[in-house]
């Protein structure tokens, strides 16, 4: 086997590593060769114990299977790190019973890194420092199976607790996962309700149990962090508003995070942000902090009544 040859194939891994489904003639376009040396180098992978399957169709096309052992992974430099950190995370953080597991898996990988990455690994961790308090815990098994799911385009039931602890059977199309930070959200569309839902993982009883394929629908936005933040954020609660802010949206952020509010960048200065609150007294000083100037585009007239006597408050208080 020629050295192109060996480089070609470990290219065509990596691809079918990447994404569940390739058609041929895809896969001969990206390796810049004809189908047919495709298909030899399918079965050189298959020789090598890779499980490349055929997919039906009238292109045809490539699948990596599951084997009887887990076949080496091609990993690029970012990935590597990636990995690495996340398993780091992993170790400590918040999806119950993979801690162990991170940790060897985390001990076999940083053997093999090369020191330069092991550099931007250690500075990675050591700049991050996590922050106490009450997160909730998710099931490792859960996790994979929703996540699945979403890739292969399965169906999903579960049973689904309220915010009052009221549980409802759910019969759902998965489309993404969204973690926050602190939470893991579901954006789905909900079979029984005939709309998209949104719903937070830890309140997903048990393991989900997986049912026949569906085909994509159209999401219900392009941009699904904003899409869970808005309903996480402004829509649940009573007293909503929306500000024209005179700072740019990458500042802004500092202050809001995508579980308090969504933001939206106008121009290199200026941004757009959307925030909600149950407690109509604290949204003035919520706002206060942020040290920065802003317009109310829209609110309830009583959310604007109490910033000017908020307002007015303050100022006579220098006066």
């Amino acid at each position: 086997m020629t050295t192109a040859t060996s480089a070609r194939l470990l290219r065509l891994l990596s691809l079918l590593q990447a994404r569940r489904d390739w058609p041929g003639a895809d896969l001969a376009d990206r390796l810049q060769v004809d189908v047919r040396t495709v298909r030899r180098d399918v079965e050189r992978l298959r020789e090598l114990g890779y499980p490349v399957h055929a997919t039906p169709g009238v292109a045809g096309g490539y699948r990596l299977g599951a084997g009887a052992a887990l076949p080496p992974l091609l990993l690029d430099d970012d990935e590597a790190v990636a990995v690495a950190v996340g398993l780091r995370t992993a170790a400590n953080g918040t999806v119950s019973g993979i801690e162990e597991t991170s940790v060897r898996a985390l001990a076999k990988l940083e053997q093999v890194l090369p020191a330069r990455l092991r550099h931007r690994v250690t500075a990675l961790n050591t700049a991050m420092i996590p922050l106490g308090g009450v997160v909730p815990v998710i099931d490792a098994e859960a996790l994979t199976v929703i996540a699945s799911a979403c890739r292969d385009h399965q169906r999903l039931r579960f049973g689904y607790r309220s915010h009052h602890g009221d549980v409802s059977e759910r019969y759902i199309e998965p489309l993404r996962l969204v973690h926050t930070g602190r939470r893991w959200y579901l954006v789905a569309f909900d079979l029984d309700r005939d709309d998209w839902r949104t719903f937070r993982v830890d309140r997903i009883d048990g393991v989900p149990d997986i049912s026949f394929r569906f085909t994509p629908r159209e999401p219900p936005a392009e941009d699904l962090a904003a899409y869970v933040s808005r309903g996480i954020t402004s829509s649940p609660y009573p007293h909503q508003m929306v500000l024209r802010v005179n700072t740019p949206a990458e500042a802004l952020a500092e202050y809001v995070s995508p579980t308090v509010g969504t933001i939206e960048a106008i121009d290199e200065h200026t941004c757009r942000v959307r925030v909600g609150s149950n407690d109509l007294s604290v949204m003035p000083y919520y706002l206060a902090h942020w040290d920065v100037d802003f317009v109310v585009e829209e609110a309830p007239d009583e959310v604007k009544e109490r910033l000017r006597l908020v307002a007015d408050r303050f100022a006579r208080s220098v006066d």
